[in-house]
């Protein structure tokens, strides 16, 4: 039973469901420069939770014979976790991400459906569609904090759509990053990825330049703001470190621990920007 729980916990990948909901919570933040209510922004991560929850429980679903090559120690290729079980899984994280979402109001309930649907048609559709794909799997990330502040009534705040931008940047260089370190999986199930058409080498300088574009738009960031200067200026650092270490990379799971040390990294400092936004 317990290897049982433990791999259920293990194929939700908590680390990133708690992202997303850290992320709303930072778009509300963001939006009223201050905390919003305890009930809105309980309501708001555990939607965060959910819904990113659910569509990653999904994605494994579907890559179900892909993970057989390129992550055969995950939960269900491994047989830890059955496809039936991670479907109902999937169904009763989103169930709960939609009644947080209604429990606040309607116009988040819509943002949530409508997000997750994408995740559903990303997963079912568009997984092997390239770089469509991974736009729309950015689009899911941006989504975060545009969440955040529909649930605050502030979505006219101009600073949020700056950082939903930089989201989306941000994933869209990982995205593809990340393709360039999973080629040999890709290509059984005949992706049309940007490694797969254009080698791992363009594709890795593609998610570069993607990088250094977030970099480039933290600066309107500190154009807004000047107290910001001190979360962005070493968050750039790190990326750049990062990015340049990417490229020097000269095996895949080199490649895929520079890709999360990236993703954690970043994820850190969001959460500072939300406490100096409070502050």
């Amino acid at each position: 039973m317990y290897k049982k729980v433990r791999s259920l916990i293990e194929i939700s990948r908590p680390d990133l469901t708690l992202a997303g909901g850290l992320c709303v919570i930072t778009g509300q933040i963001i939006s009223m420069h201050g905390l919003p209510s305890p009930f809105v922004g309980l309501m708001g991560f555990l939607t965060g939770f959910f819904v990113s929850g659910s569509a990653i429980i999904l994605n494994d679903y579907f890559d179900y014979e892909v993970d057989l090559i390129n992550s055969p120690s995950r939960p269900i290729p491994s047989g830890e976790v059955s496809l039936s079980e991670a479907l109902v899984l999937m169904v009763l994280f989103a169930a709960a991400g939609f009644l947080s979402a209604g429990l606040i109001d309607i116009t988040p309930l819509i943002f949530a459906l409508f997000i997750w649907l994408v995740s559903v048609l990303y997963n079912w559709k568009y997984k092997e569609a390239g770089l469509l794909g991974n736009m729309m799997v950015a689009l899911s990330v941006a989504w975060f904090f545009i969440f955040g502040s529909a649930t605050v009534g502030k979505l006219g705040n101009t600073m949020i759509w700056v950082w939903s931008a930089m989201a989306f940047l941000f994933d869209l260089g990982e995205e593809i990053a990340s393709d360039a370190m999973d080629m040999e999986g890709d290509m059984k199930r005949s992706a049309r990825t940007l490694p797969i058409l254009h080698g791992k080498t363009y594709a890795i300088h593609v998610s570069t330049l993607l990088f250094m574009l977030f970099i480039s738009m933290s600066f309107i960031i500190v154009l807004m703001n000047r107290n910001y200067l001190f979360i962005m200026i070493p968050l750039d650092l790190v990326v750049l470190y990062l990015s340049l270490k990417l490229l020097k990379s000269d095996n895949i799971e080199e490649g895929k621990k520079t890709i999360r040390m990236m993703y954690l990294a970043v994820t850190l400092f969001v959460g500072a920007f939300a406490v100096l936004s409070i502050l």
